[in-house]
């Protein structure tokens, strides 16, 4: 008895691992791997394990084209799946080279090993963008406790410095922070958090944190440091920052040529108001947060956007024009 539930489970693994619909498995390739590992049966007691996995829910479908077998038909994941989860690892800066390869390796479980070699084939991990800190993976498992218990945390922040001469060094900073929220966002993993030096947010990059800790003081409250209130809305926040600079938050008018519309809809959403102008431009209004990024954000359109209100930030978008402008 022993025996047949080992065979059936066998059964199963094989087809997990092995057979998908263009790799079908025969009764024989079955027998052939069940030898291999010490098990002998005939071959219509292939047909009893696979009726009985059918039986208990797994999807596994009998194909006579290209070749007469049995491969898994619906998986937890189906292929297109996991090969975008494989590009989002492959691509996030803020994993390392050895983590991303191990977690493809995980994804790779997923899909049948012939699947799996093709995903393979198609992946390029560029090492020179990702990050080396071998901690990553332990740092979001702290914060996402320190987050869901309000638990202050402390930790090293890490930061290349730059010398005339090119000597590699770090400036290494002790930070004691209430974290709110975990941003993914322009290819890094961001901590929003605040110094409890100062009644503001800041944002913080995984990648630079190290030999963190959870403290035994509660967070502070949210509501003393943002203009939030029921909950820390993290879609809210992250919309508002550009390139991740924090800033005073402020009502954005600005003036827009219209081959623009596609690019504005698409960072502030579909629902945004635009107001047609002529019939080269049209006006939006933004709630952002005041910032560089945000500088940097508009100077990136050139004369394609023109801050109208508020005055101030029209003056600083000038000023940064000029100053470019000034070394050439």
């Amino acid at each position: 008895m022993a025996s047949s539930k080992l065979k059936t489970l066998l059964v199963y693994k094989y087809l997990k691992d092995y057979s998908d619909d263009n790799n079908p498995l025969s009764t024989t390739d079955l027998i052939s791997m069940l030898e291999q590992d010490g098990v002998k049966c005939e071959r219509k007691s292939i047909y009893a394990d696979v009726q009985t996995l059918k039986d208990i829910g797994f999807d596994i479908i009998s194909t006579k084209s290209p070749k007469r077998g049995f491969f898994m038909g619906t998986r937890k994941f189906e292929l297109p799946e996991v090969r975008l989860l494989v590009d989002a690892v492959s691509s996030a800066g803020f994993i390392t080279p050895n983590k991303t390869k191990e977690l493809v390796g995980k994804l790779e479980t997923l899909v049948s090993k012939n699947q799996a070699s093709e995903l393979v084939s198609q992946v390029y991990i560029d090492s020179d963008s990702k990050c080396d800190n071998e901690e990553i993976y332990y740092i979001i498992d702290y914060l996402h406790e320190a987050i869901k218990n309000s638990k202050k945390v402390q930790f090293s922040y890490k930061r290349r410095n730059i010398d005339k001469e090119n000597h590699k060094s770090y400036t290494i900073k002790q930070f004691k922070v209430s974290p709110y929220a975990l941003i993914w966002k322009n290819d890094h993993y961001y901590l929003v958090c605040n110094n409890e030096k100062y009644d503001n947010l800041m944002n913080l990059r995984l990648d630079r944190i190290r030999k963190i800790s959870t403290l035994d003081e509660p967070a502070r409250d949210f509501r003393e440091v943002s203009d939030y209130n029921d909950h820390f809305d993290v879609s809210d926040y992250s919309a508002q920052l550009f390139n991740m600079f924090s800033g005073e938050k402020g009502s954005v008018r600005l003036l827009c040529s219209l081959d623009l519309k596609e690019e504005i809809m698409d960072r502030f959403g579909a629902k945004i108001p635009l107001k047609a102008v002529d019939l080269e431009n049209f006006e939006t209004t933004i709630n952002a947060a005041i910032s560089e990024g945000l500088i940097s954000w508009i100077m990136n359109f050139g004369d394609k956007i023109k801050v109208l209100e508020p005055e101030s930030l029209a003056l600083q978008v000038k000023e940064r024009a000029e100053k470019i402008a000034s070394l050439y």
